[in-house]
């Protein structure tokens, strides 16, 4: 996701200040005021997934399926920062690479952080956090339900880096997470979220009321290592029962089956969309 919802300048601006399964119940941790929903069982990938900012072609997703290094895709399914159009991605799409083979990671480029620098379409304030992640949730919803992703879904909403020690800023991001999670698992849907282990994906980690924040964790660390366990930094009870993804390399420019492509790469061991 290195430029993918930004230029590559504005996405290193903000940097710097800062086989599946089914495996039911999983991913749902921190999500108390769901406690009497009946949720439908959790569909896992286990393995490399990659992201890029558009949607390939259906011919090129056939080709680096039968290829075998990836089994995962993520995909920008809407988000006011979005930073690509989606001519691809159609439901008709969504339908053909899962009956290929490919298990999707659906995400959402919601409200950016009030001190990140750069400008965004949509920025969250103290005073409309909680009304702009509640309004998000039902867009992003909307959206994944519209490309056939079924209730029981995970979507992962994408916050980039911020000064998570601005307080005050801190404060709205996490209120802004509380109310779109809520939202999203009040239509069943799971919620997972994209950070960086230096600023957003801290700031959930270590936030000490787990109150409705994200259930699955996507941490961008780009090490080079294509695990989720090795180098995972916050505490090893966190987010495990199949609840992480590691974005792990990033602009990696690769041909497959004819087509090239910049991807980033992921570790993933997580929930995906459940389709078809």
């Amino acid at each position: 996701m290195s430029s993918h919802r930004r230029s590559k300048r504005r996405r290193y601006l903000a940097w710097a200040v800062a086989g599946a399964a089914v495996v039911a119940g999983a991913g749902l941790t921190a999500q108390t005021s769901m406690a009497a929903t009946t949720w439908p069982a959790q569909r896992t990938y286990t393995g490399r997934a990659f992201d890029t900012c558009a949607a390939p072609s259906l011919s090129a997703m056939k080709a680096w399926h039968s290829n075998g290094f990836y089994g995962g895709a993520a995909v920008y399914i809407g988000g006011r920062n979005r930073g690509c159009a989606q001519p691809n991605l159609t439901a008709s799409w969504v339908k053909s690479v899962s009956t290929v083979g490919w298990k999707l990671i659906p995400l959402y480029v919601g409200a950016q952080p009030p001190c990140q620098t750069g400008s965004n379409p949509e920025n969250l304030t103290a005073s409309t956090a909680a009304s702009l992640g509640a309004k998000d949730a039902a867009d992003a919803v909307a959206k994944a339900s519209a490309l056939g992703m079924k209730a029981g879904s995970p979507v992962y909403l994408d916050m980039e880096p911020y000064d998570i020690t601005d307080k005050a800023c801190n404060d709205a991001v996490l209120t802004y997470v509380r109310a779109f999670d809520k939202a999203l698992r009040a239509k069943t849907y799971r919620s997972g979220y994209y950070g960086f282990t230096s600023s957003s994906a801290k700031a959930i980690a270590t936030a000490t009321d787990k109150t409705d924040l994200p259930g699955n964790l996507w941490y961008a660390l780009w090490d080079k290592q294509n695990t989720t366990t090795a180098d995972w930094p916050f505490g090893k009870t966190q987010f495990t029962n199949h609840s992480r993804g590691h974005q792990y390399m990033v602009n990696s420019k690769e041909t497959r089956g004819g087509y090239t492509i910049t991807v980033d790469r992921d570790a993933w061991d997580g929930p995906v969309a459940i389709t078809g």
